[in-house]
């Protein structure tokens, strides 16, 4: 068989069941191999959108996605998907092209060192030289790709290997068992968090990435600890449950940080130093147990005391069958406090003006979708209320991006969601600034038939930045721009517009949409004037004395 053939019978042996991208003349012997594969290809309108959605499969699966594109300008196009599976722990497989390596008659012509480029922002790049090396290559780099902490290989395959003629098969793939911490670190862990007086339960990003719900409301359950959680560690346990304090959508200042500053230990589940901090810690402050895949990264605001290493989900089973409530801890604060983050967060309506509040706007979302729906959240101001106001039912039921937090990832990651998860509710949250940036992807959803619901929030500005603006004192300058037409984009493409003009009016177009099917566009507008106010004295005046 030639090497692209190869290629495709090893991806189809890892379990491959789709390939992101747009092919360039490089490609053609593999998107031949492909056309007769069992792997389908999902062609994209930009490389970018690719990248995401390939990501999303790692980040929902726990398998490796993978994403095709071209040498050059398609290659370069990967870089911020590459960045953000790399800082959020998705295992990603990107391969490019190239020019023949061995004899070529067109100079430099669109060359660049793509897997020097890629370098920093994978955790393994390979240039394939011999057809005969696909096999280990693509072995080694899905382990790599798989292991904790998990995220982005990259493979480039010259034409003139891709034509070769070579005799292998791919590797046996084999699925090692991640060991559990020893019975000394559980013990001590225990032995911390029963002599505490005031323990607290911190999930992060890591315990959305295995799956660790049971084991994790197996804990809460035989602990009574409550918990609260990092913005991408959302969803790993029910928010609904009674121990749920709240998401640490803000740096401080927010009720759920009163909680977190009355711990005197903390159970650190599935830290990962590239989410903002839940919290700093300081000489002789509290006391933090790192529980984590893989031992903690020191720096000056993180530096537990203990470590309890290996499986987390294994780990947390372990400690819920060795710690037992203690007769000294005093929780009550924690229940008080419970109490107020319900009434002034998860049970915020918001107020009736119009355009929407953010509040209010949450709430019409929540109120709209089934318990199961799934939420893609592009990035900007919007993000921190849904991190702080929608309750999150189930694991990766909000996708958010808080490492490197990049506009244009929200409709690309909603597409391939739906894709995954066909029977569920799927709604791509987006602003008008982030939504321009990967737009085109409205033609790859009408395209493949889906039933998608995509919310625009229309400002007309850059509304993050403008909040930051205006935070730091400065006069509100640069950040303002035209918009198209929403309804008739969307409409131009295939899809049905909706444009929301009173208060109730976003959950009963939801609630059409949903029902109707098909791709369907929301522009709903969205008034950020008060979260100065609201994010910032109104909440500290709120949140000082508790």
């Amino acid at each position: 068989m030639k090497a692209s053939d190869l290629l495709v019978r090893s991806l189809e042996n890892e379990g491959v069941e789709y390939v992101f991208g747009i092919p360039g003349e490089e490609n053609l012997d593999f998107l031949e191999s492909l056309r007769s594969s069992s792997i389908r290809l999902i062609l994209t309108r930009h490389e970018q959108g690719a990248g995401f959605m390939a990501a999303t499969v790692g980040r929902l699966t726990g398998k490796v996605g993978v994403c095709l594109s071209t040498l050059g300008p398609g290659a370069t196009n990967f870089m911020t998907c590459a960045s953000y599976a790399l800082l959020a722990g998705l295992p990603v497989m990107f391969i490019t092209g190239q020019k023949p390596i061995k004899k070529s008659k067109q100079g430099r012509f669109q060359i660049i060192d793509i897997v020097r480029m890629m370098e920093p922002v994978t955790q393994f790049t390979k240039q394939i030289v011999d057809a005969n090396n696909v096999p280990y290559l693509v072995r080694d780099a899905f382990r790599i790709a798989k292991n904790e902490k998990p995220g982005p290989v990259h493979l480039e395959l010259p034409e003139d290997v891709a034509a070769e003629e070579v005799d292998r098969k791919p590797f046996a793939v084999t699925e090692p068992t991640p060991p559990g911490a020893s019975q000394s670190a559980l013990r001590k862990a225990a032995e911390m968090l029963m002599a505490a007086k005031r323990p607290l339960l911190c999930v992060a990003a890591g315990a959305n990435r295995h799956r660790t719900q049971a084991a994790l409301e197996t804990l809460i359950e035989k602990t009574g600890l409550f918990f609260v959680t990092t913005q991408m560690g959302k969803g790993a346990a029910d928010e609904r449950h009674e121990r749920f304090l709240g998401t640490t959508a803000l740096s401080d200042g927010d009720f759920v940080h009163r909680a977190i500053e009355h711990a005197d230990v903390i159970l650190n589940f599935g830290h990962d130093l590239s989410e903002k901090p839940p919290f700093f810690m300081r000489e002789g402050g509290r006391q933090v147990i790192h529980l984590a895949y893989y031992p903690a990264e020191m720096d000056d605001v993180y530096f537990p005391q203990h470590e309890v290493i290996g499986c987390t989900a294994a780990n947390a089973l372990s400690l819920s069958e060795i710690i037992r409530p203690s007769d000294h801890w005093d929780l009550d604060h924690f229940a008080e406090l419970k109490e107020i983050i319900d009434r002034e967060v998860h049970e915020c309506v918001g107020d009736d003006r119009f355009p929407f509040s953010p509040p209010r706007l949450v709430h019409e979302v929540r109120s709209a979708l089934d318990s199961d729906a799934i939420v893609s959240l592009d990035n900007g101001m919007y993000k921190i209320w849904f991190a702080r106001n929608y309750q999150a039912h189930g694991p990766n039921t909000v996708l958010l991006d808080n490492a490197l937090a990049t506009m244009g990832a929200g409709l690309p990651v909603a597409i391939a969601a739906k894709l995954l998860n066909p029977g569920r509710q799927v709604v791509a949250v987006c602003g008008d600034g982030g939504f321009m940036m990967n737009s085109q992807e409205m033609e790859t959803a009408v395209r493949l038939d889906l039933d998608l619901v995509v919310l625009v929030l229309r400002e007309d500005s850059y509304g993050m930045i403008r909040w930051k603006q205006a935070g730091g004192g400065f006069a509100d300058f640069g950040l303002e721009f035209q918009n198209p037409d929403f309804v008739l984009y969307a409409e131009s493409y295939g899809a049905t517009g909706h444009r929301v003009a009173e208060i109730g009016g976003l959950e009963s177009a939801l609630r059409e949409a949903l029902d109707q099917g098909g791709v369907h566009l929301i522009e709903a507008p969205i008034d950020y004037s008060e979260d100065h106010h609201a994010l910032g004295e109104a909440l500290r005046q709120k949140t000082s004395e508790l």
